[in-house]
Parts: structure tokens; C-alpha cells; sequence
């Protein structure tokens, strides 16, 4: 080890909190703050461009396809990110993990601002999804700290401001390059995300490594946590395949807006995502009713209330325009509340599984969930520039009608 690099770890040793061990007593409110603010601010990123497809598309010269890529792209590095990078954190200090993502996301940001082409932008999104995963470094540290009986809540909490970061970022992004052009979005991002990373510099406490594994016996104890859970694979399996069709209508709402017979812009798009965000802030309740009632019962609740949801949007066709919009808002926030109430249910089943591996248990659980993101938001795409929204909404309820299947099977023990 160089001079340098020693001194530099003395330096960070001196400036950090002690480590903490694997569990703690609790978490204070302004951590909870921290802790939530950073997890939304950093998965926000992912989602910036959505609303602003209707106007990538012409900027760039690109047709409706071609610019689908970008949130296929950005969904598809998050779920490599969470593969390969988040499981780090049962090995390394998570503090420091965050530090480095929030740089290089930061950076990535800039560099989507500043993309002269598309294929610049594509290779911009795929390093943003890449980075953001840092909201899966934070999540599990939450749950770390949280006692036992109040892990639900503790992780519904910090969730609320995960899933605020994803709807609330439609609105802003949508408003933002209305007024200034999308540029400047990507530009107001990175500038958030360097206010995570100094927020997490002064107040994110230092977490000791679980395990001491190698980098390639860590990926490959992903494998085998996947086969020696039968519940982790439910999860996977039923958030991915539900996620499927909550991203194929987010990832084509902005380009049918933008269309005959709304002609509607990036801001009406984002706008959606207040009606979205009313969901968001059940996730709380959500996490109390996982500790008391269970978490299948959650999980199976959320999935009929987002079948329902994505089924109301069959009787758009025929209504007057406003009352499109209508149902598209009230759908939002069904469909919403129903995902967002069975991710919380299957992240604080996964978490109880094995205290030692929350890192990987969290990375299988949405590596699953970000493949269903990525594969919604290319099958939506293309559905609708072949079928129109019937086709979207046909494929989010088939979707979430699989899910619910693979939820009603009788658990089996592994």
C-alpha cells in the first residue's frame, strides 16, 4: 500500500464515525432523512429522461424506437449494477460504496447533459443505471441499523423516499425542460447528486463488512442464495414479472401524450407522476401491515390492486379526452400503491432471510425486479408503436395477472 493511500485512509478513519457492527439499536430521525433523501435523490436519476422522450426523439433525429433505448439502457445498467456491484456491500465499508457511486453518477449525469448524439446519450444512461444502484447500497443499510420488530416500518420509510424520487422525478424533469431543455435536467441532477454524496460524507456512519468473502465467491453466493431460498425466489420472480408492465406505462406515457388526440408536452407527462406519488406515501403503511399481518398477505394484496388498475384503463377508448386523463391519473395511483405495497412486502421478507447476506439477498430480489423494468420499457415501446395503448395496457395485466400466480403458489421449502 502507498504513503498516499495509507494516509488517505487515516484521514477518512479520523473524519467517520466508528464502524458499525452488523445490528444496531435503531436509527435517529435525521439519519432516517439522510437515508431516505439519498435513496430517492439517486434512483431519480434513472428516471429523468421518461418524460422528456417526446422531445429526445426530435432533438436527437432519433424515431420512436431508437429512443425507447435510452430508458431500456438506463434500466438494464441498473440491473447489471445491482448484480455486480451491490452485493459489495456484505464485503466493504457501505459508506464508502455510496461515496464512489455518487461520484461516477454525477458525473455520468453531466455527461447525458452534454451528449452530442444518441449514441452518446445511450452509453450515458447505461453508466447512470450503472451508478444509481448507490439507492441499493442505502436501503440495506437501513435495514441493518433498524431493530428486528421495527424493520418493516424503518424500510417502508426510507422506501417512501425512494419511490418519491422515482414518481416526483417525472414531474420535475417534465417541468424543467419545458422551461429550460432537457439538458438542463441532466445538469440540476448531478448537481443533486453532489449533494448526496457531501450529505453522506458528513453524516453516514461507517458499517463493518459482513463477510470476508472474495469478489467471485460473492457473485457466486448470489447463485446460491437463489437456490437455497425458495422465498427469495417468489419475490424475484413476482416483482419482476409485475414490474414488467409498470414500466412498459411509464416508459410510454410521454410518447402518447405527445401524439394525437392530447398533444400534450414533457410536463403534462411528468405531471403523472403526482397522481403516481399519492402511492408512494402508502409505503409506510404498507412496511406496519408486512410486521403485523404478514408479508404474503401484502404481496398478494398489492398485485390484485394493480391487476384492477392496469384493467381500468381498458374503458379509456370511447371517453372524451378529460376523461382519459382522469382515468390514466386514478389508474396511476392504483397501480402505484399496488407495486410500490409488494416491493415493501418482499424486501422485508428477503431481509429476515439472512442478516449476513442483506446486500445479495437485495440484489437478487432487484436484479429481478430492474430485468422486468428493462424488458417492460423495450415491450413497451414496441407494443405501442404497434398496437397503440390497448397493447400496453393488455401487456401490464398479463403481467401482473403472472404475478399474482406466482404468488398464490404453495410456498415450498428450500
Amino acid at each position: 500500500m502507498s504513503n498516499i493511500h495509507m494516509a488517505h485512509e487515516t484521514a477518512l478513519t479520523a473524519a467517520a464515525p466508528p464502524a458499525l457492527p452488523a445490528a444496531s439499536a435503531g436509527l435517529s430521525r435525521p439519519l432516517i432523512l439522510l437515508l431516505a433523501g439519498g435513496a430517492g435523490l439517486s434512483v431519480a436519476s434513472l428516471y429523468y429522461a421518461q418524460p422528456m422522450l417526446g422531445e429526445l426523439g426530435p432533438a436527437m433525429g432519433a424515431s420512436e424506437s431508437s429512443v425507447g433505448l435510452v430508458p431500456m439502457l438506463t434500466q438494464l445498467g441498473y440491473a447489471l449494477g445491482i448484480a455486480l456491484l451491490a452485493p459489495l456491500g456484505d464485503r466493504y465499508d457501505r459508506k464508502r460504496i455510496i461515496l464512489v457511486k455518487a461520484a461516477v453518477l454525477a458525473v455520468a449525469l453531466l455527461a447525458a447533459g452534454a451528449a452530442p448524439s444518441l449514441a452518446a446519450l445511450l452509453a450515458a444512461s447505461l453508466v447512470i443505471g450503472l451508478s444509481a444502484t448507490l439507492a441499493q447500497d442505502i436501503v440495506p443499510a437501513a435495514a441493518t441499523l433498524a431493530p428486528a420488530a421495527h424493520r418493516g416500518k424503518v424500510v417502508g420509510m426510507v422506501m417512501t423516499g425512494l419511490l418519491l424520487g422515482i414518481l416526483l422525478s417525472r414531474v420535475l424533469s417534465g417541468l424543467v425542460a419545458q422551461q429550460w431543455g432537457w439538458r438542463a435536467m441532466f445538469g440540476l441532477a448531478a448537481l443533486s447528486i453532489a449533494g448526496v454524496g457531501l450529505a453522506a460524507w458528513r453524516g453516514l456512519p461507517r458499517f463493518a463488512p459482513s463477510t470476508q468473502l472474495g469478489y467471485g465467491a460473492l457473485l457466486g453466493s448470489l447463485l446460491r442464495l437463489w437456490t437455497q431460498h425458495g422465498a427469495l425466489r417468489r419475490a424475484a420472480i413476482a416483482q419482476g414479472v409485475l414490474s414488467v408492465g409498470f414500466s412498459a406505462f411509464w416508459s410510454t406515457l410521454a410518447v402518447m401524450l405527445h401524439a394525437a388526440p392530447f398533444h400534450l408536452g414533457s410536463a403534462a407527462a411528468g405531471a403523472f407522476g403526482l397522481a403516481g406519488a399519492a402511492g408512494a406515501l402508502a409505503a409506510p403503511l404498507a412496511g406496519r401491515l408486512a410486521d403485523r399481518r404478514g408479508t404474503d398477505w401484502v404481496a398478494r394484496g398489492g398485485i390484485v390492486l394493480a391487476l384492477l388498475s392496469f384493467g381500468a384503463m381498458l374503458l379509456m377508448p370511447g371517453l372524451p379526452v378529460a376523461g382519459q386523463l382522469a382515468l390514466l391519473a386514478l389508474a396511476a395511483v392504483g397501480f402505484d400503491l399496488g407495486v410500490q405495497a409488494t416491493l415493501i412486502a418482499h424486501q422485508t421478507q428477503v431481509y429476515g432471510i439472512d442478516p449476513a447476506a442483506r446486500s445479495r439477498l437485495n440484489a437478487v430480489l432487484f436484479v429481478g425486479m430492474f430485468i422486468g423494468m428493462a424488458t417492460g420499457a423495450g415491450l413497451g415501446g414496441l407494443l405501442f408503436a404497434q398496437g397503440g395503448w390497448l397493447a400496453v395496457t393488455a401487456l401490464a395485466m398479463l403481467t401482473a395477472l403472472l404475478a399474482l400466480v406466482v404468488r398464490l403458489l404453495p410456498a415450498r421449502r428450500a
